[in-house]
């Protein structure tokens, strides 16, 4: 293999999502340790615009044009990464016979998507084509060997990462600035949830558990199809003007640092990049324990952790954490300075690519 040529990361579409943004930003980790790389996107984004500044392959995931200039692009690379969702089938199609290896990344909670009959079958199958297989955490790891036959020399565990200088801790001056800018409430305890407003976010239960805590706001900071529900939700609890939905803003380090604490109260997740960006930040999470949640939100560390669907324990949780804020939220920054910081993860990933 020419040591030379750079690593491909392949994501599914141009656009600021969770797997598309890490992959940006490891590129650029990589590269600051010698190690060069580029980025491609199966398509553009739903705008049709490219804001990752990815070689868009094609007009679909699976077209034969897209899948050509993939394998084209993977001639001169010493690799091909693959991050998550439709990139794996893609890239296993795409380099059928090439001598290019790949390496798989799965960015959600295999337990969750395995589905079952032929599904696990073909997943199985294009797994066994992948030369390694990144889980983001040890439960991950274990499913993907367990459930889909994974051999163990083929797995590594590498966790989420962001670059820590993009979310720095937010003092006194840099909070009241935030809620200004956001139109909420100053000198407020305020709970913020930061994400897409769909079911399996299950946000709902977060107002259900802010309306159990006399004085303190939330505010929902995102978009969905979930928001029109959710408005009434916080109508019907009483909840009144202690509920702030502010909308999708296009950097989130403004909500965070606007926040005492973070809530995620999911059924499922992988990794959430948004309790990273949360520690970062130095503010504490209450989240539900799904998924590799348990990696970030260390219970009476960095944060509370409850079972899904218990929202008197989501309320009980939030009581703590705003009683603990700032030392939870510095606990929070040191844990995420110490495992998740991108340079840290890249280094890890170079690693798994110099055994290739």
């Amino acid at each position: 293999m020419n040591d030379t040529l750079p690593t491909l990361h392949v994501v599914t579409a141009s656009q600021r999502r969770g797997a598309e943004v890490f992959a940006s930003d490891l590129v650029g980790a990589l590269a600051d340790q010698g190690h060069p790389g580029r980025l491609a996107a199966l398509t553009a984004g739903p705008d049709g615009g490219d804001q990752l500044g990815a070689q868009v392959l094609g007009p679909a995931p699976f077209h034969p044009g897209t899948l050509r200039a993939l394998r084209s692009a993977a001639r001169s690379s010493r690799a091909v990464v693959a991050h998550g969702s439709k990139t794996l089938p893609a890239t296993a199609l795409a380099l059928a016979g090439s001598r290019t290896p790949f390496v798989y990344r799965s960015i959600g909670d295999p337990q969750a998507w395995s589905g079952s009959g032929l599904r696990r079958v073909r997943t199985a199958a294009l797994l066994q084509r992948a030369a390694r297989v990144v889980a983001l955490w040890p439960g991950a790891a274990d499913v993907l060997g367990r459930v889909h036959g994974v051999p163990a020399a083929k797995l590594a565990v590498i966790p989420n990462g962001v670059p820590s200088d993009r979310f720095p801790p937010a003092d006194q001056a840099t909070r009241d600035a935030a809620r200004l800018e956001l139109d909420l409430p100053a000198g407020e305890p305020l709970v913020l949830y930061l994400g897409a407003l769909s079911p399996e976010k299950q946000v709902g239960h977060a107002l259900e558990a802010v309306a159990a805590l006399p004085g303190v706001h939330v505010a929902v900071v995102g978009a969905g199809p979930d928001r029109a529900v959710l408005e009434g939700t916080a109508a019907s609890l009483g909840l009144g003007g202690r509920a702030h939905f502010t909308g999708p803003v296009e950097k989130p380090q403004a909500a965070l640092a606007a926040a005492d604490v973070v809530v995620l109260p999911s059924r499922t997740e992988g990794m959430p990049g948004v309790l990273l960006e949360a520690g970062f930040t130095g503010r504490p999470a209450v989240a539900t324990d799904v998924g590799g949640v348990a990696e970030i939100v260390r219970p009476g560390e960095t944060g509370v952790l409850v079972a899904p669907g218990d929202v008197p324990a989501l309320a009980e949780g939030l009581r703590t954490a705003l009683a603990d804020a700032t030392a939870l939220g510095a606990a929070a920054r040191r844990h995420c300075l110490t495992h998740f910081d991108m340079p840290v993860v890249a280094a890890r990933w170079a690693e798994v690519l110099g055994t290739l």
